[in-house]
């Protein structure tokens, strides 16, 4: 299952599934009965259970490496001076 990425994975899912996917997560624990057939009916687009429970376990991965600090911070560029962004990041209170 290594050789899958997220990336590649998530190719295959519109949005809408996306977002399906996350709100049948939230529906069907993991002490729910037959919960990757509930996830994948509630998706739809001919996800099967063993889809659904595979893109559940990269996304599951691909959070442990970000909390293990194994994926790089990406590169935001800093907001101009005088502008609306840097005038909003002024104000911010951290």
């Amino acid at each position: 299952m290594t050789s899958l990425s997220v990336s590649s994975v998530k190719a295959g899912w519109t949005p809408k599934q996306n977002k399906l996917f996350e709100q049948a997560l939230a529906v069907h624990d993991r002490d729910t009965p037959d919960r990757w057939h509930n996830i994948a009916r509630a998706v739809g687009g001919g996800k099967s259970a063993d889809d659904v429970r595979r893109y559940y376990q990269l996304l599951v991965d691909d959070v442990a490496r970000i909390e293990a600090g194994n994926v790089p911070f990406p590169a935001y560029r800093a907001p101009c001076p005088g502008s609306y962004e840097a005038d909003r990041l002024k104000h911010l209170k951290i």
